[in-house]
């Protein structure tokens, strides 16, 4: 039996291998910081100038002037504080000419009203929300939708609460929800629930929400919901707010303890599958913030997917998805791994790199230092990737970045599983089973590729190892791992 310490050690080697193919596609530039700052990096926004502004854990603002500056020295980069004075920010947003964070127990709209680079003015902008005392009450966000309504996200409470807080130290309000602040509205309140530590929230292309959270209890590995109204996402700590008249979300009678999440969909009333699943360890363990990629193309071939942060492996996932009888579904696939510290947010600036806010926050995560900002530079050689993975009637199709070569398809490794709904901290991977996979099919123009499989079972993750493939160019394949979230079957 291979324990999940080897397993680490040998997924750790992986990515060494990976980050030397790494570099090819994507250089990465590491910014000088302010000496005497923890810049614990928790929230980025681009501003339209090009600016970039960034949130720091520990409750300060600060401007950079010029973020894609090489050398990437303090001076060049050109630093300025913004504002200061808050409590621990878990997010950061530029919108309508201002920026707002997210405080532990409010969201806070920054205004420059004298135009000398520093906020002058702090107003409460969302507020609303329990607040006891609990170490890992943490608030994300925000996001603001399309008709200007701002979305949150809120940790469950853990840990042991401070009995000051009165009331909210017995049951905290709207834990383990998104919640929304409807426009010209400063009260936020209850919009989806179930969620145990959604670190991440962010929009797709279409302008839909979606959220990331942690593997633990209720929550067997890490998930990527689509955030709607009324929506329930398995965990049981948000029922309580449920049986509030201003919630949206209809509790269900009982919620099973140890069925399959298949099997919830059917039995637990109202009860919502994750767009994909991020199988634990081969993915990471710790998903965070999520961005989608609008830069037109200039960060490679994966415009308008989503790019989600990974904490423990130091890196980031990329997520397909597509919609089926109107729900999200699809594919993660690895990015990149092995960076400086922790990935906390992430974002795009204006010249197509990716920026990179980081802080391990004295927990466990790869990489040699315990904060930080990278870029992530296309260098403008396009990597041999699935570039995305659809669902058919009876298999998959996958579309490459580039033409690819005929191979021996029978060394493809696949299996379908799903997870449990528990009380109990994540699942392992049940009811395991091989792939019966025929008429694999290469296209003309060797783009793209499909397969049939006898076996597809809905609410299950579908998970292959493409055998060793080599582009018309000669290039192989970056990364061979790929898992579909199979929720509804075309």
């Amino acid at each position: 039996m291979v324990t999940k310490s080897l397993a680490l050690g040998f997924l750790a080697l992986s990515y060494q291998l990976l980050a030397q193919d790494q570099a090819d596609y994507y250089r990465t530039v590491t910014l000088e910081t302010p000496s005497g700052v923890n810049m614990e990096a928790s929230g980025l926004a681009v501003l339209p100038d090009g600016k970039l502004a960034v949130a720091i854990r520990k409750g300060e603002v600060w401007i950079i002037q010029n973020p894609s500056a090489e050398p990437p020295t303090v001076a060049n980069l050109g630093y300025q504080l913004f504002a200061s004075g808050m409590h621990e920010i878990l997010g950061l947003a530029y919108h309508e000419g201002d920026l707002y964070v997210t405080q532990r127990s409010e969201v806070t709209r920054l205004r420059d009203t004298d135009g000398d680079g520093s906020a002058d003015e702090y107003q409460t902008a969302s507020k609303g929300w329990g607040v006891s005392g609990a170490y890992h009450e943490y608030a994300y966000g925000p996001v603001f939708d399309r008709d200007g309504n701002m979305h949150n996200t809120l940790n469950c409470t853990m840990g042991k609460t401070w009995s000051g807080a009165g009331d909210e130290a017995k049951h905290p309000l709207w834990r383990g929800w998104s919640i929304i602040t409807p426009k010209g509205s400063t009260t936020a309140s209850g919009f989806s629930a179930g969620f145990r530590s959604p670190c991440g929230i962010g929009l797709n292309a279409e302008g839909d929400i979606f959220g990331a959270d942690q593997q633990g209890n209720w929550t067997p590995t890490s998930p990527i919901m689509h955030i709607r109204k009324g929506a329930f996402f398995g965990h049981a700590d948000s029922l309580a707010d449920a049986k509030r008249t201003a919630s949206p979300v209809k509790p269900p009678a009982k919620l099973l303890d140890g069925i399959t999440v298949a099997e919830a969909v059917t039995q637990v009333p109202g009860y919502c599958l994750p767009a994909v699943w991020l199988p634990y360890v081969k993915f990471g363990q710790s998903t965070t913030g999520l961005r989608c990629d609008l830069t037109g193309g200039k960060f490679g071939p994966f415009e308008k997917q989503m790019f989600v942060g990974e904490f423990v492996l130091s890196g980031i996932n990329r997520v397909f998805m597509e919609k089926i009888d109107g729900e999200y579904q699809g594919a993660c696939f690895p990015f990149v791994n092995g960076l400086q510290s922790a990935t906390l947010t992430l974002n795009f600036l204006t010249d197509g790199s990716m920026i990179v806010g980081q802080s391990n926050r004295g927990w466990n995560s790869y990489g040699n230092r315990a904060y930080g900002l990278q870029r992530l530079v296309p260098t403008g050689k396009v990597p041999l990737e699935v570039m995305k993975m659809e669902a058919l009637k009876g298999g998959f199709k996958f579309t490459f970045t580039q033409p690819i070569k005929p191979t021996d398809w029978s060394k493809t490794k696949a299996q379908n599983y799903t997870y449990l709904l528990t009380s109990k901290y994540g699942s392992p991977e049940v009811d395991p089973k091989p792939l019966q996979l025929t008429d694999w099919n290469l296209s003309a123009d060797g783009l793209s590729l499909t397969v049939k499989c006898s076996n597809l079972r809905a609410g299950y993750v579908h998970e292959f190892e493409l055998p060793e493939i080599t582009g018309q160019n000669n290039q192989k394949l970056w990364h061979r791992l790929c898992a579909y979230t199979l929720n509804r079957i075309p």
